[in-house]
């Protein structure tokens, strides 16, 4: 068991701080993990999670790989779960820059309308009780105070886009701290998120890009997923050697890592086996009848994700009816998904334009 705020030395330069798993029931948030890290005398803080309580578990951490005299703050995405204390870089007392991805501004500014938009979709569906803006509401309240900016914050995309390589593998993204630092574009679990490899420990920040093996948001986008759990060969190729994650509460080195990710890839694709199996060739799905078979299919442990619920299980299968090609036939509630019908334009009917 691991509380809020817990430290986890990975070095005397590098400390990973806890946060916790969402339970609504109890009005209680899900808190990101974070890295804390120090390169010459820069400190690197990767995420800043929420609550008081845990800002002051990010203090801590940063005294405790210190000294450093100037600070670098990076968010992977803008949910709340992930943004909540970023004006902390203001408390620091030393040059700071703060950088969070451009495409998450919306919902970091306001975040109540990405939340129904993602309840919209399931609207109907078990086992959503409210109207989903009730429900996007209620869970935006969970996470207070919410700070997601500083007085130096800016949007990595305000720097020249750079080609990284790592290893045998190519990225795009970014680099601080004389390379040390690279954040990664990935994309996968919403349409922002960054990916971070803290070169001198050997880390490999996943944040949410490994939070389960079928992304449950909105925005989320199953193959940058996927591509991202690829990336595997940092470790065969020992560019990485631990990997850490925005909602699971362990470090995983080596070999270990090599079998997780792979494992996740396995139940990306057994997932979307079991959804073909489900869907048949029937011309008709039911999302509701849908969603309760398939969270059946996801009952196994780690299946679901790193922060498992039924909410999010509903997420999941809508998403993966749509990444199966299937559309909703109308805007009512549970209405039927299909394929689209396949035929050729009239050549007899009017041209473009």
């Amino acid at each position: 068991m691991t509380t809020l705020g817990d430290l986890i030395e990975i070095d005397e330069r590098t400390v990973l701080v806890l946060g916790q798993e969402l339970r609504v029931e109890r009005d209680q948030p899900d808190v990101a993990n974070s890295l804390v890290h120090r390169v010459g005398d820069t400190l690197v803080m990767v995420d800043t999670g929420v609550t008081s309580v845990y800002r002051a578990a990010l203090r801590e951490a940063a005294d405790r790989v210190g000294p450093w005299s100037r600070a670098l703050v990076l968010t992977t995405h803008g949910h709340p779960d992930h943004v909540g204390n970023n004006d902390l870089a203001d408390e620091l007392g030393v040059p700071v820059e703060h950088y969070v991805p451009a495409r998450d501004l919306d919902q970091m500014r306001d975040p109540g309308p990405y939340w129904i938009r993602s309840f919209e979709c399931i609207a109907g569906l078990p086992p959503l009780p409210v109207p989903p803006a009730l429900a996007g509401n209620k869970v935006v309240s969970l996470f207070q105070p919410m700070r997601p900016f500083g007085a130096t914050t800016r949007t990595y995309e305000e720097r020249p886009l750079e080609r990284i390589r790592i290893g045998s593998l190519r990225f795009t993204g970014w680099t601080f701290a004389d390379g040390a630092v690279r954040v990664l574009r990935s994309q996968g679990h919403c349409a922002g998120h960054v990916i971070v490899h803290l070169r001198d420990c050997g880390v490999l920040h996943l944040s949410d890009e490994g939070n389960g093996p079928c992304g449950a948001m909105c925005d989320a986008d199953q193959l940058k997923i996927q591509t991202v759990l690829g990336a595997v060969s940092l470790f065969e190729e020992e560019e990485a050697t631990l990997l850490t994650d925005g909602h699971t509460f362990a470090l995983r080195r080596g070999a270990d890592v090599v079998s997780y990710l792979d494992g996740l890839l396995e139940q990306a694709t057994a997932l979307q086996a079991a959804a073909l199996k489900l869907t048949g060739e029937s011309r008709q799905v039911r999302p509701s009848e849908f969603t309760a078979r398939y969270a059946e299919t996801i009952a196994d442990p780690g299946v679901g994700g790193a922060n498992p619920n039924a909410m999010f299980t509903a997420m999941m299968a809508v998403n993966q009816l749509r990444e199966l090609g299937l559309r909703p036939e109308s805007g009512a509630v549970d209405a039927p998904w299909s394929r689209p019908t396949l035929h050729n334009p009239d050549p007899t009917g009017p041209g473009p334009g």
